[in-house]
């Protein structure tokens, strides 16, 4: 069976404010260990993408701090302990010293991290 956590994970990540620990699993899922340094409204990445918003589903646990997505019918935030399900078509709000834990469907994720990672190259 597939494990994996923040020090095994086979891709790290870190940009200011943010620091990722990503592992895909075999079966199709890409679990993601990630800490926010800094309060960020995550909507401009998703430029590019239908309705300019996330299209992967995830699943997650807030470890600590919270945060907040908003669809087309609203928002929800998340705050430590709290396991959660947020639909494709959304934006996140991160705040600083969130930690949380999600699962994605790796496809799914990978086309959108493609569009996020085109628009940080964009914005500098």
């Amino acid at each position: 069976m597939p494990k994996a956590s923040k020090t095994t994970a086979g891709e790290t990540v870190e940009v200011e404010g943010y620091e990722g620990h990503l592992e895909n699993f075999e079966g199709g899922y890409t679990v993601a260990f990630e800490k926010y340094t800094a309060d960020a409204d995550m909507a401009p990445l998703f430029r590019g993408l239908p309705d300019d918003r996330c299209q992967s589903p995830h699943w997650g646990y807030v470890i600590a701090g919270k945060v907040t997505y908003r669809t087309a019918t609203g928002e929800e935030t998340f705050e430590s302990g709290d396991a959660y399900y947020v639909p494709p078509g959304h934006t996140p709000v991160i705040y600083a010293g969130t930690e949380l834990v999600e699962f994605s469907p790796t496809d799914d994720f990978k086309r959108t991290l493609d569009v996020v990672n085109k628009n940080v190259e964009s914005a500098g």
